[in-house]
């Protein structure tokens, strides 16, 4: 891990949390959107500038997030299942 990661983690009270040798199951979720991510977007455009790869990832995040439903999350959206997550947790009372 690089020098400037472990910095800028320490500045912002991140933990990094490394996931075990051989263990990709633990990274499983990070494993499939990137790999989605990698076939939707990076392989499918050829891109000419920085900002269109930015433009396209963009619309690219919004869709994963808010319009695609999810099998695993019983299909839902990623933002539906988080406003559902805030609400159970607010009527739980946790924070």
């Amino acid at each position: 891990m690089s020098l400037a990661r472990a910095q800028w983690a320490e500045e912002h009270r991140v933990i990094l949390d490394f996931i075990k040798p051989g263990k990709s199951t633990q990274n499983a979720f990070i494993k499939s959107s990137n790999r989605t991510y990698r076939t939707e977007t990076l392989d499918f455009y050829l891109f000419r500038t920085l900002n269109e790869v930015r433009e396209i990832t963009e619309r690219w995040l919004t869709e994963y997030n808010s319009e695609r439903p999810h099998e695993s999350l019983n299909n839902l959206t990623l933002e539906e299942y988080r406003l559902m997550a805030e609400k159970w947790k607010f009527q739980k009372g946790w924070k």
